[in-house]
């Protein structure tokens, strides 16, 4: 008896890349394409959502088109097809929705609802077999937060930001340092050329509980620079970098860890873009050797770390074991949030 073929083309369009997929069996991918929209952005310092909306419009059928001719199938073979439905920018899941609907009606097939973080931690499933249970760290321009997962498609938030996401924090900071958006890699670049000399804030990591808040270093940042440049006194950018992200991830790093403790694991999952961070990766590969060496780690490569649709075929998969189908009816959730247990 032949093993069935499980084809899956997955739209990912929640923000400012527009990216189609065809995955195989849920794991394997036979293409991921991404037009990115970064050059678009960087003159306005940020995604401008009409603008991101637009570009859309232009890419996804090309996408869809690409994606299929590479993978070499043809829409008869495939199983389904899955979309980002939140969250995201509304303008942007709409046209990857709307996509996505047309091409399963005009050939018959499944239509399978994603939640785009879930996406973020299924991207590890592209790596390596999930065990259950879980914990994954998600850290992204939107969202930062620890979510343990007993088993496949189970979702519960322990821990998340009180305010800024992390990879907000690292945009706003870069904005302040005179860096090109988005900021994160060049950041990322400098710190490992300085020193934490300007020792910033650590927000609630001493408190008993598993959340973040990083507006607080963001504003002892911003008034740091704006303070010295007042009084004309020089600051050293790599240090400033450096500062900045020895806090951010000491945070990140220690709550994870005592999350990871706290909630007895076999695997811990890094995902998001923030999860692209030479330095983060590093200190979590460190302390999770030192302190919890028979908890997996796992960190998708930088590929699948920002907004793809190879996350999101991986994700439909187990949506699709799971019956959780869409109707036409289909919408966006702008807002979508992980359902708590």
């Amino acid at each position: 008896m032949t093993e069935t073929r499980e084809l899956i083309l997955a739209i990912e369009s929640s923000c400012d890349e527009t990216s189609v997929a065809v995955i195989e069996n849920g794991d394997q991918i036979l293409t991921n394409i991404v037009a990115s929209q970064i050059n678009s952005h960087k003159r306005f310092g940020g995604v401008v959502p009409e603008v991101a909306s637009r570009h859309h419009v232009e890419q996804i059928t090309l996408c869809i088109e690409e994606a299929l001719q590479e993978a070499n199938v043809t829409p008869e073979e495939l199983t389904a097809v899955a979309v980002t439905y939140g969250p995201g920018l509304v303008g942007s899941l709409l046209i990857g929705i709307s996509a996505a609907k047309a091409f399963a009606w005009a050939h018959q097939l499944p239509l399978i609802p994603v939640n785009h973080m879930a996406g973020h931690i299924y991207a590890a499933r592209l790596v390596k077999p999930l065990e259950f249970p879980l914990m994954a760290l998600l850290v992204s321009g939107g969202h930062t937060e620890l979510v343990y997962m007993a088993e496949d498609g189970s979702f519960e938030i322990i821990g998340e930001t009180r305010d800024d996401a992390a990879g907000e924090a690292y945009d706003k900071v870069g904005r302040v340092l005179g860096l090109s958006y988005p900021s994160g890699k060049e950041i990322d670049e400098l710190a490992h050329k300085g020193e934490d000399t300007y020792h910033f804030p650590r927000a609630m990591l001493k408190e008993d509980n598993f959340d973040f808040s990083f507006s607080g270093l963001k504003s002892s940042f911003i008034n740091l620079v704006h303070n010295a440049q007042q009084r004309e006194e020089p600051l050293v950018r790599e240090n400033l970098a450096a500062s900045f992200q020895a806090s951010v991830i000491e945070v990140l790093v220690e709550k994870t860890v005592r999350a990871c403790k706290t909630y007895p694991v076999k695997q811990l999952v890094v995902a998001g873009g923030v999860a692209a961070n030479v330095g983060l990766r590093a200190a979590m590969e460190e302390a999770m050797a030192e302190r919890l060496p028979d908890v997996e780690l796992i960190v998708p490569p930088l590929r699948l770390c920002g907004d793809n649709a190879a996350m999101i075929g991986a994700a439909a998969h187990v949506e699709l074991a799971l019956g959780n189908l869409a109707t036409y009816e289909l919408n966006a959730n702008p807002s979508l949030v992980f359902q708590t247990m």
